[in-house]
């Protein structure tokens, strides 16, 4: 027989409906502030058909023109997760507190590292696209960074989540720093680390191409300059083409994921 402080604790039906009052209260709070009016939205949803209805007739012969900015955002992607991920890789060793014992270099780095992480990648493509001009090079320069700030956050904290012994071992038989990190670290964090990669490329596969709606080369210029010729039969071609892709990337790294981990 269970005892008293065994049984599950009785459900306060009452707490959870306070709860989902106040968080009703507080959304209608935000509308009012932010001025949100849903009505607009079903007041012009005809429009949505319009719009709908000729995005479902699209224009095949712009497919030739689509494929060279899509292969140009892949590479933008896959340029800027490398870049960004060679320098995450050093960074996150000397970022992990079971690794670099100086609480005022963590935190300092960690400082750095959070400014970084702030930044949105729509920001740092319009600055780039100011300072070297409109192009793919601001979008892969705006990736690397996004993926720098990601990649080195997400494995800093996957090193200081290891197996303490191995490095204890290490420096008890007098192995040096470099020898902590390559014969008790890389092997027990690379497939994290193959993983993570993955992972940014998956994103920022579709960053880019907002990236490139302000500028930043690759399709998105190619969706901008549609939509505002209200080119909808080619922006359908776009959107396929851009959901084509990101499925079969998707398929690809998810089959390596699982093989690495």
């Amino acid at each position: 027989m269970m005892s008293p402080s065994e049984l599950p604790k009785r459900h306060n039906t009452w707490k959870s409906f306070v709860w989902f009052a106040l968080f009703i209260l507080f959304l209608i709070l935000s509308s009012i502030a932010s001025e949100v009016d849903l009505s607009r939205f079903f007041e012009n949803f005809d429009q949505m058909g319009v719009i709908l209805g000729k995005m479902m007739h699209p224009d095949k012969s712009y497919i030739k023109i689509v494929i060279p900015p899509l292969l140009e955002t892949i590479k933008m992607a896959i340029i800027g997760t490398t870049l960004g991920a060679i320098f995450a890789f050093p960074f996150s060793l000397a970022i992990s507190r079971n690794l670099v014992k100086n609480k005022f270099v963590n935190t300092i780095l960690r400082f750095i590292l959070n400014i970084i992480r702030t930044i949105p990648d729509l920001m740092l493509a319009a600055v780039f696209v100011a300072i070297v001009g409109i192009g793919p090079v601001a979008g892969i320069i705006s990736l690397a960074i996004f993926s720098f700030g990601m990649i080195a956050k997400l494995f800093y904290e996957t090193i200081e989540t290891i197996d303490e012994g191995p490095i204890e071992a290490i420096i008890s038989s007098g192995g040096s720093k470099i020898d902590v990190i390559r014969y008790a670290v890389i092997p027990q964090i690379m497939s994290h680390f193959f993983s993570y990669l993955l992972y940014a490329f998956e994103i920022n596969v579709r960053a880019s191409t907002v990236l490139g709606y302000i500028g930043a080369g690759g399709i998105g210029i190619f969706l901008q300059r549609s939509l505002s010729q209200f080119r909808y039969d080619q922006t359908s071609i776009i959107v396929i083409a851009i959901f084509a892709v990101v499925l079969i990337i998707d398929a690809v790294s998810n089959q390596l994921r699982e093989r690495l981990l």
